[in-house]
């Protein structure tokens, strides 16, 4: 922690001093301030198109909004010195609302304390302390009207995006910072520009600058940033719904017997205090949920199988996301959870026509391999699924593979026992947010694709 330590008593003050709203070319710009006392100012900036839509900057509401995505925004800034103390310039919280950014900070920020090894409570992280009092504001009059559906261009959104498909001329697209998969995973679905809202989330550079001088940095919840800035944009285009795709599988710890977990902001958890948060605090009538919730991501993947369009179009791999055009690098975990939860479906040849090459028999790969299974350390910090279901679709995969396996399978015979005790297409988890109306859809095709 020595590093953390000289860097919290050299920086000890995070401003979160304003933002900024206007209109221009069509588009809602925000830009935030943020100062690191005595060593930089930031300047990040989100662009909302508008699509010819009047606004009011004076909405106290649309501050209000404005202001709470710009605490989210704070973490991707704040983590790079962990000062001590954050002091918010630019709105008002109350200590119920500090006490959940608090929270989401911590949980959030919990794999970049792991692997910067920072050992510390959720008390001592951050003192976040408000200069600003409190302002009446106006409750508006709201009757939201269809869903605004986040697109990521992986398999789970395209998965939403089919069940909700019979509601078509009500739904939108969300995406940040669009790429040509995530626009071609919402065309495909035949969605047209006028009915895809790409948002542009700019980093202040001088970021990038401090990472390389080698501040500290790591993995921050950008789902949180998915909620508030979804949230934002549903008020402005007057929708009812968000609608995310994040599944069960989520919930599961990433560091074995702790709480840490890379996709916290996508798991239950953080779902229901955001749900909280918002109705308590924002008090809108815009409902906030995962429409995959009840499942597994072996059961999105075996969805994801029948829906043979979208499969020459997805992409998960994050390392590929980087490259132009977006690809699957075939090295990473991601890719090959991917490979792997779609394999009990489309192995071999689908597959391979989709990765290019048999991930099964790339020897590399185990290490890997054996973190997707539970048997190593930690699970991959990245957004796979459970280790249970890892195992059954291997196992799957096996007790139907006739003659020689393929390297990975392989191994995994030699090794360990296949786990076929529990039918994971017929799971459902009955904690979750998802209107009863869409609960019957899941369930209908649940049946329709396990067949």
């Amino acid at each position: 922690m020595h590093k953390f330590d000289d860097l919290r008593k050299k920086y000890p003050n995070f401003i979160y001093d304003s933002y900024t709203l206007e209109v221009m070319d069509n588009e809602l710009i925000i830009i935030y301030k943020f100062i690191i006392e005595n060593l930089e100012t930031f300047e990040p900036s989100i662009k909302i198109p508008l699509n010819n839509l009047s606004i009011n900057l004076n909405d106290s509401f649309l501050k209000k909004v404005v202001f709470n995505l710009g605490m989210v925004e704070v973490v991707s800034y704040l983590k790079c010195t962990c000062s001590k103390n954050v002091i918010i310039r630019a709105g008002f919280l109350n200590e119920e609302q500090i006490n959940f950014f608090k929270k989401l900070y911590y949980n959030g920020l919990g794999e970049f304390l792991y692997l910067n090894k920072i050992d510390i409570t959720i008390d001592e992280l951050f003192d976040i302390t408000c200069e600003v009092k409190e302002e009446d504001g106006i409750i508006p009059s709201y009757e939201g009207k269809g869903n605004l559906i986040a697109i990521g261009g992986g398999k789970d959104s395209c998965v939403s995006l089919k069940l909700l498909n019979d509601e078509h001329d009500n739904n939108t697209c969300f995406i940040i910072n669009p790429k040509k998969v995530t626009l071609d995973c919402a065309k495909t679905a035949n969605y047209n520009e006028n009915s895809i809202i790409g948002i542009t989330r700019i980093l202040d550079k001088k970021i990038i600058t401090m990472n390389e001088k080698g501040f500290l940095n790591g993995h921050t919840p950008f789902s949180a940033i998915v909620a508030f800035s979804s949230y934002l944009t549903a008020y402005i285009y007057n929708k009812e719904n968000i609608v995310l795709s994040n599944e069960n599988s989520a919930n599961e710890a990433t560091v074995i017997e702790t709480a840490i977990n890379h996709q916290y902001s996508k798991s239950i958890e953080f779902e229901n205090d955001f749900r909280d948060y918002v109705n308590k605090f924002l008090n809108n009538k815009i409902n906030y949920f995962s429409l995959l919730r009840p499942l597994t991501e072996f059961q999105i993947g075996m969805l994801f199988s029948h829906y043979k369009k979208y499969h020459q179009i997805f992409k998960s791999c994050n390392p590929g996301s980087k490259k132009e055009p977006w690809c699957w690098c075939n090295k990473c975990a991601k890719c090959l959870f991917v490979y792997t939860i779609l394999s009990p479906f489309l192995y071999k040849d689908e597959l391979v026509k989709i990765f290019g090459t048999d991930l099964f028999e790339d020897k590399d790969l185990l290490e890997i391999f054996i973190e997707l299974l539970g048997y190593g350390k930690t699970k991959p910090f990245d957004c796979v699924g459970s280790f249970k279901e890892v195992r059954y679709a291997v196992s799957l995969l096996i007790n139907e593979l006739d003659g020689k396996l393929p390297y990975l399978l392989q191994y995994y015979k030699d090794n360990y026992e296949l786990e076929l005790n529990v039918d994971y297409k017929t799971l459902y988890e009955e904690e979750n947010n998802v209107p009863d109306i869409y609960q019957e859809k899941i369930r209908k095709e649940l049946v329709r694709c396990a067949k």
